[in-house]
């Protein structure tokens, strides 16, 4: 049988989680949060970032950062 997750696309955060014997484990994100910010932006050098990554510089680059 496949896995079971859950996923909470939030306004301003996301969780991932997967039912494992029974009870919900939230999976943590790339840094070890289980909370990723619902950001996600765009860099002059066309890398897109999600995350905390986008949140962070999203004061430098407003205008291709989208909330």
């Amino acid at each position: 049988m496949g896995k079971i997750i859950g996923i909470d696309l939030g306004t301003t955060n996301s969780c991932v989680s997967v039912l494992e014997g029974g009870k919900p484990r939230v999976i943590e994100n790339a840094e070890g949060g289980r909370t990723t910010p619902s950001i996600v932006a765009y860099t002059d050098d066309n890398e897109i970032l999600v995350g905390q990554s986008a949140k962070r510089q999203a004061v430098t680059n407003p205008t291709n950062t989208l909330f």
